[in-house]
């Protein structure tokens, strides 16, 4: 399980699988090893090496050369967001079988990628420097196809597959172990101001499509269908689908397609 503040010491780990399954790498396909020279193997933490990750993604929407010193410094200045970009890879190496491994899933995962830049441009809107997060969030969007505010919280282990198409509003609220496959809205009905997003519990799961509109709870363990549109709240552990959402059932309690025990993290 992932715990809610993975330690120090478990970003270390993760740091030297991650190093260890780039040399490895290296040696078996060269054609990638200047990749990953620049950006693990020459790197001197995991936060180093994912502040690269980032500026290198972004470097299609914006000139870069400043932006790995601010980025840097957030990371220096809040140890949690590391912290919470380690154990959503984590989760995602081990939960998703198109993920062969946490290397490709830092280098390569567009949903992964887009939710750590997500979490620098979170600590910058909290500090008050909210056009450089604005900034961030919108060349994102260019990059990633996913437009999360600032504003929003996201807890830990999160899983967003693929993540084309997301759209997160200001106040919408993910919490911890939370899934959410593509082209999923966490809208707002534009008759509410103020607090006007939905807020996703713990340990739900969103299906592709699926629209969720206004100051409404997705109850832990939920699972809302692909296609569907919610309007109104969905109590925990309940399979909601449909044009309005309607209920469906209980939800079970492990997903075949997402499934903790399938691998395991190794160098």
């Amino acid at each position: 399980m992932i715990k809610n503040r993975p330690a120090q010491g478990e970003v270390r780990e993760l740091w030297r699988v991650l190093r260890s399954q780039a040399e490895a790498l290296s040696a078996t396909s060269p054609c990638v090893a200047p990749t990953l020279q620049a950006l693990v193997l020459d790197r001197q933490s995991f936060e180093d090496a994912l502040s690269s990750v980032l500026v290198q993604a972004l470097a299609a929407a914006t000139p870069t050369a400043q932006l790995k010193p601010a980025i840097d410094d957030v990371l220096a200045a809040d140890p949690d967001i590391a912290a919470a970009a380690a154990a959503d890879l984590v989760r995602l190496a081990a939960i998703n079988p198109a993920c062969p491994s946490v290397l490709t899933g830092l280098l390569s995962f567009r949903g992964y990628q887009a939710i750590q830049l997500y979490r620098i441009n979170h600590a910058l809107w909290s500090e008050g420097r909210q056009e450089l997060a604005v900034l961030l969030q919108n060349w994102g969007a260019t990059v990633f196809a996913m437009d999360i505010h600032p504003g929003a919280v996201i807890g830990r282990g999160v899983f967003f597959d693929h993540g084309v198409g997301t759209v997160i509003g200001a106040t919408a609220v993910v919490e911890d172990g939370v899934n959410i496959w593509h082209g999923v809205t966490l809208g707002s009905t534009l008759t509410q101001a103020g607090d006007r997003h939905p807020k996703v519990r713990r340990n739900a799961t969103i299906g592709a499509g699926a629209t969720i509109l206004g100051n409404i709870e997705i109850g832990a363990g939920a699972v809302v269908a692909a296609g569907t549109v919610v309007l109104k709240s969905v109590e925990p552990g309940t399979v909601v689908a449909g044009i309005p959402a309607r209920v469906m059932g209980k939800a079970h309690g492990r997903l075949d397609a997402i499934d903790e025990s399938m691998k395991h993290i190794s160098s």
